[in-house]
């Protein structure tokens, strides 16, 4: 049986949230670090790449729970002002990813407005991002299966980058990474990319194919309404992508006490220590349930 792990967006609470999921399960002895492909979408992208690059998926979260913060996870404009105001990124979103208008044109504003947009500058941003893969070479891609998802600044095209792309994983999940507005747009094959949220939070359709697929969603409809509905309509169509395909689809999306440990901004850096606790207690406490089909 091949098993495959998605790990969908949710900026650096969802990074925080996430490593301390799979912590928890690892400890209760379901480890996603053995996975036989890993895919991540944004925050996603950064916690698949760790695992897939060999990480201890038990102590994943310690450098968070010890509220240590990586300099790819600081704060951009690196002050202690309030987190950026995204919503009108958000609606632009919900227009892609709720099929209001055309997706790729909807995701080629948002790339308009990533280019334009005043944040620190590309090699900054690299530098910083790669410390937690500092010693690894420039084109260096991880041996287990990985893949992480990215949108053309300026065309909207998807792209989905892997082991055949010709790319190396800082970069690569750098890009994934890259938050219109927050973080640059990154260089790769002489393009720029942004974040592979910007065509969904998970992008979970990507791993058809598997037989079991178990996908990780930090936020589904964020802000509710019609385009929130939208939004969770997209991902309920991935799933059922994956299940037409032949696929046992196990979704985890968090639980009450991890949503009220998050705030309401997924950007919010004070929140990660906290995210990452109840991530940890919530790995610990649904690993039987996931276990009876890891394992």
């Amino acid at each position: 049986m091949t098993r495959a792990l998605v790990l969908g967006g949710g900026g650096p609470v969802g990074i925080a949230w996430e490593s301390g999921l799979v912590a928890g399960l690892a400890q209760a002895g379901v480890d996603l670090g053995q996975a036989d492909f890993t895919m991540g979408t944004s925050a996603g992208s950064f916690v698949g790449a760790r695992l897939a690059l060999g990480a201890d998926a038990k102590t994943l979260a310690d450098p968070i729970l010890a509220d240590k913060i990586p300099g790819e996870e600081r704060r951009p404009a690196g002050g202690g002002g309030p987190p950026p105001d995204l919503s009108g990124l958000m609606k632009l979103m919900g227009e892609a990813q709720g099929g209001l208008r055309n997706p790729a044109e909807v995701r080629a504003e948002i790339g308009a407005f990533a280019l334009n947009a005043p944040t620190m500058a590309e090699d900054a941003f690299i530098e910083s991002f790669g410390r937690s893969f500092a010693s690894l070479p420039v084109d260096a891609w991880p041996d287990r299966g990985f893949a992480c998802t990215a949108v053309d600044a300026q065309t909207g095209a998807f792209q989905l980058w892997t082991a055949d792309s010709g790319v190396g994983v800082v970069r690569a999940v750098a890009s994934s990474c890259s938050v219109p507005g927050v973080y640059p747009p990154v260089t790769l094959n002489g393009r720029r990319y942004i974040d592979g949220g910007m065509r969904s939070s998970t992008n979970a359709d990507m791993a058809a194919g598997h037989e079991l697929v178990v996908v990780v969603a930090v936020r589904l409809g964020a802000g509710g309404g019609t385009l929130g509905e939208r939004i969770a309509a997209r991902f309920n169509e991935e799933i059922e992508t994956l299940k037409d395909g032949g696929a046992t689809v196990i979704t985890i999306t968090p639980d009450e006490a991890s949503l009220e440990a998050f705030g309401v901004n997924l950007m919010d850096f004070r929140k990660r220590p906290a995210a990452a606790r109840s991530g940890l207690a919530q790995g610990l406490a649904y690993a039987k349930d996931v276990k009876a089909y890891w394992s």
